[in-house]
């Protein structure tokens, strides 16, 4: 008997998905563990593998389709000696393509019915197209004109990963296949010039300017959402407080003398998570969550990391970062980014956290008030260390001093605990060895 795939609820959260690509195709046999398809959910691109043996009978879902319901069936696997064809037509009706008719062409006048063409067959599918391998392989081969059928996949059945690529021979990236030419329309009476197409429901409009048009991805179309649902429902506070660094920078280059022979390089950042963690611990009131008509208070304190990816954001978490070792912190901290820019994280490891950080000091900038990632009820927005003129035992000097602001749900912290929050922060790194001990 004939068994459906549906489309698989990757987190706790996801409502549905973009099926991004096929790695099987109608008529392969597959088994249990094989890799299916590539699913997007709002913050990675994560791999679905087979739970059934049996062989593709029908793919009812067109890589690219946008907004699949989870449980929606997009394929359907036939059992060993199972007729293909009779698997195939019981399992109901293909979803519809995800290319939209451009809104141009909705827009035009009608005219005389033009008789049918001869088709023209497509373009084949290039090599690349049949191999497998990760989207950022893709991406990046693509950008490097590597040619992924000469490259062999370490990864999975084979499939090609970002390390394979080390070394490959790189050229000219192979141009996309050309899309088969229109059928020929038979000439029709002189119609009406077609409508301009409708601005964007957002308001935008191109003013005649020269412009691309870029498709959002299902992580940008998230991002924009909570990011405005946060403005809009959480009020902020914003609270900022100067630290000087010196002392957290001439511990960090003792400690990284010491674990060099364990191959651990801690970053300024490890030791802020960790600063952040304890200080959430110190200031318990600081690490809530606002629940309607009551407050969720944490007993550990697990740290969302903002860490910028192709296409957009993702916040990996450090979890119990207040109890955990700052090489510790440091060796979890880059696996995360890691396998967070590779796609490879599970929903368990970047949903959740209690707090997060932002730190954009790398890329010099001073100071900046981030936005709440709800549920949580703060944020810590870190600037860069500069050289800055400062009072030190009452006399002016010069300090490495960065900028560090925390936002705050008024509704669950008032000022004055996110204040005693940034004073803890700030002594922490101020005087780092107390959140060594």
């Amino acid at each position: 008997m004939s068994k459906t795939i549906q489309m698989p609820a990757l987190s706790p959260t996801m409502e549905e998905g973009t099926l991004a690509k096929w790695l099987v195709k109608e008529g392969d046999t597959v088994s249990s563990g094989d890799l299916l398809a590539e699913i997007e959910t709002d913050k990675a691109t994560m791999e679905f593998e087979a739970v059934d043996e049996g062989i593709v009978a029908k793919i009812l879902v067109s890589e690219g389709s946008e907004g699949v319901k989870v449980g929606t069936v997009i394929a359907i696997i036939a059992e060993e000696g199972e007729d293909v064809a009779t698997a195939a037509a019981s399992g109901g009706k293909p979803a519809p393509k995800a290319d939209a008719v451009p809104a141009k062409a909705e827009a035009a006048a009608p005219a005389a019915a033009a008789p049918k063409a001869d088709a023209v067959p497509a373009a084949p599918a290039s090599t690349d197209a049949r191999v497998k391998a990760s989207p950022l392989a893709r991406r990046l081969a693509q950008a490097k004109g590597i040619d992924l059928a000469a490259v062999s996949g370490t990864g999975p059945n084979g499939r090609i990963v970002k390390g394979d690529l080390d070394g490959a021979k790189e050229g000219v990236a192979a141009p996309a296949a050309a899309p088969a030419p229109a059928p020929v329309a038979a000439p029709a009476a002189k119609a009406p010039a077609a409508a301009p197409a409708p601005a964007a429901a957002s308001g935008a409009q191109d003013f005649g300017i020269p412009h691309d048009v870029v498709k959002l991805s299902g992580m940008r179309k998230t991002i924009a959402r909570r990011l405005t649902e946060s403005k809009q429902q959480v009020p902020h506070i914003y609270l900022t407080v100067d630290i000087q660094l010196d002392r957290l920078l001439k511990l960090r280059s003792e400690l990284n003398a010491g674990l060099a022979s364990r191959k651990v390089k801690l970053s300024v950042n490890d030791l802020l998570i960790k600063a952040l963690g304890v200080a959430l611990i110190e200031v318990p009131e600081c690490n809530v969550q606002f629940a309607g008509d009551q407050m969720l208070q944490f007993k550990r304190a697990d740290i969302s990391v903002a860490v910028s990816i192709p296409g957009g954001l993702i916040t990996p978490i450090v979890t119990g970062a207040d109890a955990k070792g700052v090489a510790a912190i440091s060796t979890e901290m880059k696996d995360l980014a890691d396998r967070a820019k590779a796609g490879k994280l599970s929903p368990n490891e970047y949903q959740g956290g209690t707090a997060s950080l932002s730190n954009m000091g790398m890329f010099g900038i001073k100071q900046f008030e981030a936005v709440i990632n709800p549920p949580q009820a703060m944020i810590m927005a870190i600037g860069a260390g500069e050289k800055r003129p400062y009072v030190i035992d009452d006399s002016l000097q010069i300090a490495t001093v960065m900028s560090a602001t925390g936002s705050f749900d008024h509704r669950a912290i008032d000022g004055a605990d996110g204040a005693r929050l940034m004073k803890a922060f700030k002594e922490l790194i101020e005087n780092p060895i107390g959140m060594l001990a």
